[in-house]
C-alpha cells in the first residue's frame, strides 16, 4: 500500500498538524511532515477524527435485502465516516447461533468498506423464551461480545438475569431494548399531549424506564455489564445517572434523533417520523444533550433501520418503524452538541469512535490519532452546511427524516486501517 499524507488537519478538532500514514498504521503526527511519493490529501480547516464506530446498525442481510445488504450498509457506513458497525441480530433467519453470525461476519470481510461486528440474539429467535447459543457465538469466528433482541425487549427478568451471568464469564455485554410490552400495546407514538391531541395511542416513557431500572438492578446483583439501547427520556437519564453512581456496570447510548427530533413533528402523519422509541417532548430531548455531555450517556449510536420505500409510505398505523441514519449521524451531532458548545470534537471522538469500540471490545477501532495507531480515520469538513438529499444516499433505503433540512458538516474521506473508501465525499 502506498504512502497518505494528510496535510494540515485538525486532529480532534485542536492546532493544525500533518498526519502520515504508511500501509495500515499511522506512523508520524507533527507539523510539516513530508515523504516523497506519498498521495496528499490537503485538509487545512478540516477535522480528523478517529474512524467512527457505531454500537447499534439494523444491515437486514440475511432475510431482508430489499431494505439494506451488508455491502450497501457499509457503504452507507463509510459515507458517514463510520470504519466498524455492529451488526443487530434481528435478521431472517434471526442470528442467534454461530453459524448465522459467521455468515453476517464474512459478508462483512467480503465488501471491505468497514469492518463488520454481528451482535448476537440474547434468545432464540427473539422470542423471550430460551437463551440463544451465546457461548457459541462468542467463541465463532465472528468473536461475538454484545448480545441483543433488539426490536423486541428480554421481558422476562429470569431470562435477563441468566443472560447477564453467562456474558460474564467472557466479558460480553447484553444490550437491551428497553420496552416493556405490557405497557406499549398498540402504541403509536410518544404518550402526552400530542398523542392526546392526535388519538394516537401512546407510548408512555415508565415502558422505558421500569425496564431500565430492573436492569441495573439485575447487573448489580450479578456484577455484569448491561448496555441500555436507543435512551429516550429524561427519566431514564436519572435512572442511568443514579445507577453509575453507584458503580453499576452499565452503559448507555442515544441516537441522533433523539437528539433533535421530539414528538411535535407527528402532527404532519408522516411515517418518517415513526420510530421505536418514539420521538419524546423537547424537555427530553434537552435532557439527553445534557446527559450525553456530561457522560451519563455514553455513546451516541445511529440504530440505523432501513425500511423500503413501501414500509413507509403508508397510512401512520402501518407504518414500519425506523429511520437511516449512518450517513447524516455525525452532521445531527455536530448540530446539537458541537455547534451549541455541548460537546468539543475530542468528545465527539469520545462518544463516536472511543466509547462504542470499548463497549464492543472492537479492537484496532477507537484509538488515538497518533504514530503507531491503525490508521481508521475520518475528514469532516465542518464549515459546510446544506440540505440532506437521500437521493445521493449509498444506503438502500432513503427513509430520513432529515430530507432537505439543512445540517452542517460533510464527511470528505475515510479510511479504513489505512486504504480510502471515501474520497472527496465519493466512495471508492
Amino acid at each position: 500500500m502506498s504512502k497518505t499524507l494528510i496535510r494540515g488537519a485538525k486532529v480532534l478538532g485542536g492546532e493544525p498538524q500533518d498526519v502520515l500514514i504508511d500501509g495500515e498504521t499511522i506512523i508520524q503526527v507533527g507539523a510539516g511532515l513530508s515523504a516523497e511519493g506519498a498521495e496528499v490529501v490537503e485538509a487545512a480547516g478540516k477535522v480528523l477524527l478517529p474512524g467512527l464506530v457505531d454500537l447499534h446498525t439494523h444491515l437486514r442481510e440475511p432475510g431482508r435485502e430489499d431494505s439494506e445488504t451488508v455491502l450497501t450498509g457499509t457503504r452507507a457506513a463509510a459515507s458517514g465516516g463510520y470504519t466498524a458497525v455492529f451488526a443487530m441480530a434481528n435478521t431472517f433467519p434471526v442470528a442467534d447461533t454461530a453459524g448465522v453470525v459467521e455468515q453476517v461476519w464474512r459478508l462483512g470481510k467480503e465488501h471491505g468498506y468497514c469492518d463488520v461486528r454481528p451482535i448476537g440474539a440474547v434468545t432464540v429467535g427473539l422470542e423471550g423464551r430460551k437463551l440463544a447459543e451465546l457461548g457459541a457465538m462468542h467463541e465463532s469466528a465472528a468473536g461475538v461480545t454484545v448480545f441483543s433482541d433488539d426490536g423486541k425487549c428480554v421481558h422476562d427478568a429470569v431470562i435477563m438475569r441468566r443472560a447477564l451471568e453467562y456474558v460474564k464469564a467472557f466479558d460480553g455485554v447484553v444490550a437491551q431494548h428497553a420496552q416493556e410490552p405490557r405497557l406499549t400495546e398498540g402504541a403509536q407514538m410518544n404518550e402526552g399531549v400530542v398523542s392526546a391531541e392526535l388519538g394516537l395511542g401512546g407510548w408512555p416513557a415508565v415502558a422505558e424506564e421500569s425496564v431500565i431500572a430492573r436492569d441495573v438492578l439485575l447487573a448489580d446483583h450479578v456484577g455484569s455489564r448491561v448496555h441500555i439501547c436507543h435512551l429516550s427520556t429524561a427519566g431514564s437519564v436519572e435512572i442511568v445517572r443514579w445507577a453509575k453512581s453507584r458503580g453499576i456496570r452499565v452503559t448507555a447510548e442515544v441516537t441522533p434523533h433523539h437528539l433533535l427530533l421530539t414528538d411535535e413533528l407527528v402532527r404532519s402523519y408522516n411515517p418518517v417520523y415513526k420510530v421505536n422509541p418514539p420521538l419524546r417532548t423537547e424537555r427530553d430531548v434537552l435532557a439527553l444533550r445534557e446527559a450525553l455531555a456530561d457522560g451519563t450517556i455514553d455513546i451516541v449510536a445511529t440504530d440505523h433501520a432501513p425500511h423500503p420505500h413501501e414500509d413507509k409510505d403508508c397510512e401512520w398505523a402501518a407504518a414500519a418503524m425506523g429511520m437511516v441514519g449512518l450517513e447524516t449521524a455525525l452532521s445531527v451531532v455536530q448540530e446539537t452538541m458541537v455547534d451549541t458548545g455541548l460537546l468539543d470534537w475530542a468528545g465527539v471522538a469520545d462518544r463516536m469512535s472511543h466509547a462504542p469500540a470499548r463497549i464492543g471490545r472492537a479492537e484496532g477501532h477507537g484509538r488515538p490519532v497518533s504514530a503507531g495507531e491503525p490508521a481508521n480515520l475520518t475528514l469532516v469538513d465542518t464549515a459546510y452546511r446544506g440540505p440532506v438529499d437521500p437521493a445521493g444516499f449509498a444506503s438502500r433505503s432513503r427513509n430520513t427524516p432529515y430530507e432537505g433540512r439543512e445540517l452542517p458538516g460533510r464527511v470528505t474521506h475515510t479510511w479504513l486501517r489505512g486504504k480510502a473508501t471515501l474520497v472527496d465525499g465519493k466512495l471508492t
